[in-house]
């Protein structure tokens, strides 16, 4: 229990708290607040639906082109921001404090899961021992909560709980526990639209399960490989996510509304990365700006990450799941330096690095770890009170 829950959150905390801190100077030198600094850009939008649900939100909201129309809000799907608003009625807790409780909760539940599967990848790809599994584990979660923009994980956004749902349903894909998987992986399609993935990720699996591949009724462990189970998974999975698209058809009265909302609102379509790929290009040969470069780099050591996963022999659920992620928001256009963010739910390809410091020194791996939560606080800082443009 220790081991398994009580260290990895505290692990986490102790990481975010680090960002957060950062944060707080960085917005008292920069002449703003704490409090605004964590609602920024779409944690307004997140704390306006919350408020007043997708009908009444205050036209001071905008979409990325500076217009407010009845569609707008629909480009926002409802899981996070619908459990802020249940948790705002508890007493005493208003919608920011909501918001900010459901981001720490999940993300403790994000940093369990996380090292769980780190632990488990360990034990089987590498052949390590229970104590070098746990430390793989757990330095996927330090990994995990310092990624470049890992501050999302602390604020009015998504992310956290978003990830905490994902994390568990690889959980569930790997263990072969289907309705662990099937259950998350649905809630996961009513908070972010890239919740497809994991959906899609679910139900092959499932489906190769309750079907007998790979041959055989149960795994090495003994555990069933399918059953009624795997078949539920399937039905499931989709239901959240295909179940919002239904609501925004209902609004809008087509069954591409959602979708062009999107385009129309924030510029994203599938493009074929030749958004990403212009600005990449720019960006490493002419901008002298921090975020940029950065966001650059960061797009570009995701791409090459999941090669490095290809030669590790990552579990193929874990690197289709990183690989389908990564794809979904390379070739697509839109805000390019919301990449670092968006980018997070990937968080499986960092599977190898992590056994890699596992594998290394106390010294040496507390070093690196260190610098990792240093880069990430200073960033995530940075692009909420210096870069003046949305991310």
């Amino acid at each position: 229990m220790v081991d398994d829950w009580v260290i990895p959150i505290l692990g986490y905390f102790a990481v975010r708290l680090a960002g957060v801190a950062v944060l707080a100077r960085f917005a008292d030198l920069r002449g703003t607040s704490l409090t605004s600094a964590l609602q920024a850009w779409d944690g307004k939008w997140m704390l306006a639906i919350a408020r007043y649900g997708y009908h009444d939100v205050p036209v001071t909201q905008t979409d990325a082109n500076g217009i407010h129309t009845p569609d707008t809000a629909f480009a926002f799907f409802p899981g996070y921001p619908y459990l802020v608003g249940a948790v705002a009625k508890l007493p005493g807790v208003n919608t920011y404090a909501a918001a900010i409780i459901v981001s720490a909760v999940a993300g403790g539940f994000a940093a369990v899961a996380v090292a769980r599967l780190g632990r488990w990848c360990a034990a089987r790809m590498w052949q390590a021992d229970d104590e070098q599994a746990r430390t793989t584990g757990l330095t996927l979660m330090i990994l995990f909560a310092a990624a470049p923009m890992g501050i999302v994980l602390s604020m009015a956004y998504t992310e956290a709980l978003f990830c905490a749902l994902v994390a568990w349903a690889l959980v569930g894909v790997l263990e072969r526990r289907w309705l662990l998987a099937g259950i998350t992986a649905m809630l996961a399609g009513t908070i972010r639209p890239t919740g497809i993935v994991i959906i899609g990720v679910v139900m092959l699996t499932a489906l190769l399960a309750a079907l007998g591949y790979p041959r055989g009724k149960t795994g090495d462990d003994g555990i069933p490989r399918g059953g009624w189970r795997a078949w539920v998974a399937i039905v499931l999975a989709p239901l959240g996510y295909l179940g919002y698209l239904g609501v925004v058809w209902h609004h809008t009265g087509t069954p591409s509304g959602w979708f062009d909302i999107q385009t129309a609102g924030w510029g994203t379509e599938f493009d074929w990365g030749r958004a990403t790929a212009k600005f990449v290009n720019y960006t490493l040969v002419n901008s002298g700006e921090v975020a940029p470069v950065a966001t650059a780099l960061v797009i570009l050591a995701t791409v090459i990450l999941i090669g490095v996963n290809v030669a590790a022999r990552t579990p193929w659920p874990l690197l289709l799941y990183g690989t389908l992620v990564t794809v979904s928001i390379v070739a697509s256009s839109g805000l390019m330096m919301s990449r670092a963010r968006l980018l997070l739910p990937a968080f499986v390809l960092l599977i190898p690095v992590a056994n890699l410091l596992a594998r290394q020194t106390t010294a040496v791996r507390v070093t690196a770890l260190t610098c990792a939560i240093a880069l990430s606080s200073w960033f995530g800082a940075h692009m909420l009170t210096v870069y003046p443009h949305a991310m």
